[in-house]
């Protein structure tokens, strides 16, 4: 063996010892956890000690789960759910308004924007924050960001750019969304199998679940990668629910698992991806990344989002 046949297949053992470039191996991600209707998105039907009693423990489980996973979260409240929990429901906000928590608004009664003007807007915008700006203020922090219920920020024109200034007068940043994993259809399934005291199915739908999730991360950043030719930082739309209580730890390690890290909803914002609000008008409510496509002219197949499983929604229905 020749001194230079040597030197060639020692070099190339040194290759396949030391892995692929740092160039070829995947990049790390980032992603920021956010949680609508604060205190609870529980079912309207539970009586109240119920209602309080499960959201305590919903709120606690998925809090000390954020903890141990370093993740900072963002909790988007809507004022009327606080008023019907009562001093259950300040206790919950006061958790979520400390360490790496931070409060948001969510309007006072989760209404649509489609159907209000823009007077009506601002009132939701302002009864939303009856509970929640003394409280941040007391504790020295300040109150950043609002989402609209069903991610509806314009129907019209006028009213999108109304929207973005009435934000703008009271404060506010729009709070972005690109991941959306249908959480609430899953978690009215769920309940309805915890109500039923059926173990076996609940453990389905929450396998189902996180199935579902970890694809449509997946997909959100395939999407937003052809759209802006990057990968921005990702920001989850969940709901504080039971369902979310119960998934917490593994949903967290899914995120671990395809290299994201967590961070919070300001720091994910401060992307150049979201320094303001995609620039057109729409009754729905799509996650950011068809909006950038819709703005800058990219053309997307919709069609290639899966829904949720049909038998989740038939039972999530109460149908067979």
């Amino acid at each position: 063996m020749t001194l230079r046949l040597l030197a060639s297949i020692l070099f190339a053992l040194a290759v396949v010892l030391a892995g692929p470039p740092a160039t070829a191996q995947q990049a790390p991600r980032s992603v920021a956890l956010t949680f609508d209707d604060l205190p609870f998105a529980g079912p309207d039907d539970m009586d109240g000690r119920s209602h309080g009693a499960a959201a305590l423990r919903a709120s606690k489980r998925i809090q000390a789960a954020l903890r141990r996973h370093a993740a900072p979260a963002t909790g988007f409240v809507t004022e009327s759910k606080v008023q019907r929990l009562g001093g259950t429901g300040i206790a919950i906000l006061r958790s979520w308004n400390r360490g790496p928590f931070e409060l948001g608004n969510h309007g006072f009664a989760h209404a649509d924007s489609n159907s209000l003007s823009l007077a009506e807007i601002e009132q939701e915008i302002v009864k939303g924050e009856s509970t929640i700006r003394p409280m941040i203020e007391a504790s020295g922090r300040r109150l950043r960001f609002f989402r609209f219920p069903y991610n509806h920020v314009g129907d019209t024109e006028e009213k999108r750019v109304g929207i973005e200034q009435l934000l703008a007068v009271h404060g506010y940043q729009p709070a972005a969304s690109t991941i959306d994993s249908s959480d609430y259809l899953f978690d009215r399934a769920w309940e309805r199998a915890a109500a039923q005291k059926d173990t076996t199915t609940r453990r389905r739908i929450e396998q189902a679940y996180l199935d579902y999730s970890r694809q449509q991360i997946e997909y959100y950043a395939s999407l937003n990668a052809r759209v802006l030719g990057y990968q921005p930082p990702q920001i989850l739309l969940l709901h504080l629910n039971s369902l979310n209580a119960a998934v917490i730890e593994p949903l967290l390690g899914i995120f671990e698992r395809l290299n994201y890290r967590f961070v919070s909803l300001a720091q994910a914002q401060s992307d150049p991806a979201y320094q303001r609000p995609p620039a057109f008008a729409t009754k729905f409510g799509p996650m950011w990344g068809y909006r950038w496509a819709r703005e800058r002219g990219v053309k997307v197949d919709g069609s290639l989002e899966k829904e949720p499983p049909n038998w989740v929604a038939r039972y999530a229905e109460g149908r067979p």
